[in-house]
């Protein structure tokens, strides 16, 4: 059963087209590689999907919610959607722990010492337990990486988009990251990732859609990255060898 469903979605910046008549689905359970040159429109069909941009045509509809719907409950999409970008924006002046808290003490009202458990559980699904009381700033990029996929955790979305986030970290930390979002893919989580790390997209990915000028160009199985049938997924697969 599809959770997202993307249908011929237009987005514009100014005069220049950025999506054009962008269509795709997402099943319960699936993860999705979004793959494609900069500027192919990959960013910000994740950035729609979460409504941290509007779209100009076509609908959107994420885990029921109707995101092009002006009397949408913004805050009841984003807790049904975590969304994790390339920078960390964890808070500095706050612990990692009360970066993770605020959100289901604010936004769920949920109690403190319950918050707390929840920080504590997500912090050590991500290898991080020992890291609570530190401060960002104490951190690698690597492990406030993975806080900022624990603080999405603690919302216990339905959904997680990941936009490029290893772009910004040396091939260590990339990995590091890269295996938490594997245990999380093998947990059954839905997840659309936004990736240039191509041997990680064959390895997790239930389905690739390669965009291409604001497109979807191509898109099936991860066979798709060994057998292009278009000339500019075999040029984009090409470039990554």
């Amino acid at each position: 059963m599809s959770i997202i469903t993307l249908s011929n979605v237009q987005k514009s910046f100014g005069p220049n087209p950025v999506l054009k008549d962008v269509s795709f689905s997402v099943n319960q359970g699936q993860v999705i590689a979004l793959i494609g040159a900069s500027g192919s429109g990959k960013s910000t069909a994740l950035r729609c999907i979460d409504r941290l941009e509007t779209i100009d045509g076509g609908s959107i509809e994420v885990c029921g919610h109707k995101v092009e719907d002006p009397r949408l409950d913004l805050r009841k999409l984003r807790q049904d959607v975590g969304i994790v970008f390339q920078s960390y924006n964890l808070f500095p002046h706050l612990t990692i722990e009360q970066n993770i808290t605020l959100g289901p003490v604010s936004v769920k009202k949920m109690p403190k010492a319950e918050a707390r458990r929840l920080a504590l559980s997500v912090l050590e699904q991500v290898g991080l337990a020992d890291k609570a009381e530190s401060y960002p700033e104490q951190l690698s990029g690597g492990q406030q990486q993975r806080a900022a996929i624990a603080r999405s955790l603690a919302m216990k979305p339905k959904v997680m988009l990941f936009d490029e986030v290893t772009s910004a970290l040396d091939p260590k930390l990339t990995g590091e990251v890269l295996r938490v979002i594997e245990r999380l893919a093998g947990s059954g989580m839905t997840m659309i990732m936004v990736t240039h790390e191509m041997n990680f997209a064959r390895r997790v990915a239930d389905k690739v859609i390669f965009m291409h000028q604001g497109t979807v160009h191509e898109s099936g199985t991860v066979a798709i990255l060994k057998t292009p049938s278009t000339e500019a997924l075999q040029e984009f697969v090409s470039n990554d060898l």
